[in-house]
């Protein structure tokens, strides 16, 4: 009989936490897109960038993106040459490589490079930032600065969220520009005979909508890399045991939002 009630009480109080949990989802979420938006409109506005400002978000934008850039170019150029070969070989055994340098655009310059330039700087700096401003968070340095009159999100978090979306910018530009320099090599080899045909393909390609895409596309991966993890942070109860959980929560979101931001994308070019 007290098995029957207890079993009872559950199912009735199952809905109650489910609702909960489903509400506290959405209050998470809501908090990364009103924080999102708000460093936005903040790093838009002239105003943030005084002299400290300056200087610190300077500061994020070599150590996230400057920093890097050789190496993560150069990881990518290696990835870049597997991959149009095996298009480049695989288009000439099916008789289709007059396909071959759009296929190795839209693939490799539209959809890989970016994404692994969000991931890049997602495991080299997402992670870092989260930490960071979670034991910030932890230790009470924000209240801190609020007692001083500084504004912590303007003078810590907002340079943070700058830095990664320069970062994911710049590498996936960089990168895709020395992509289709070897994608032309791959192609044509090093014959001059080949300009014409590769800018009319790279044209038809990279018209004024995908450009837009392209650049929209960017323009999340930068922002989810910093306003996933540090959302993320500043839920985090101020208990030091709590941060890694803090770092393994945002980092799950941040690369689900990836993957859905890739999907879309994917789905609004070629559905």
């Amino acid at each position: 009989m007290r098995q029957s009630t207890s079993y009872h009480h559950d199912l009735i109080r199952a809905p109650g936490e489910l609702g909960s949990a489903f509400a506290g989802w959405l209050a998470s979420w809501w908090r990364v897109f009103h924080f999102g938006a708000l460093a936005l409109v903040i790093a838009l506005s002239p105003s943030t960038y005084d002299r400290e400002n300056r200087a610190v978000t300077a500061k994020q934008i070599y150590f996230t993106a400057w920093q890097v850039l050789p190496w993560f170019t150069l990881l990518a150029a290696l990835l870049s040459m597997v991959l149009i070969r095996i298009v480049v070989a695989t288009t000439q055994n099916y008789g289709l490589s007059q396909y071959a340098l759009e296929m190795v655009v839209r693939v490799l310059v539209l959809e890989l490079i970016p994404l692994l330039a969000a991931l890049f700087v997602a495991l080299r700096s997402g992670a870092a930032i989260n930490t960071e401003v979670a034991l910030m968070h932890i230790r009470g340095d924000f209240d801190a600065m609020r007692l001083v009159g500084a504004d912590p999100l303007r003078r810590e978090l907002v340079p943070r969220v700058i830095g990664s979306a320069v970062s994911v910018v710049a590498l996936a530009t960089v990168s895709g520009a020395i992509a289709l320099v070897l994608a032309y090599i791959g192609v044509y080899g090093f014959s001059p005979w080949g300009f014409a045909g590769f800018t009319r393909t790279v044209g038809q390609v990279f018209d004024l909508q995908v450009m837009l895409g392209l650049a929209l596309k960017m323009l999340l991966f930068g922002l989810a890399v910093a306003v996933i993890p540090i959302t993320a942070s500043l839920e985090t109860p101020r208990e030091v045991r709590l941060a890694p959980v803090a770092v393994l929560r945002g980092m799950v979101r941040l690369f689900l939002v990836l993957v859905l931001l890739e999907g879309a994308s994917l789905a609004v070019k070629y559905i």
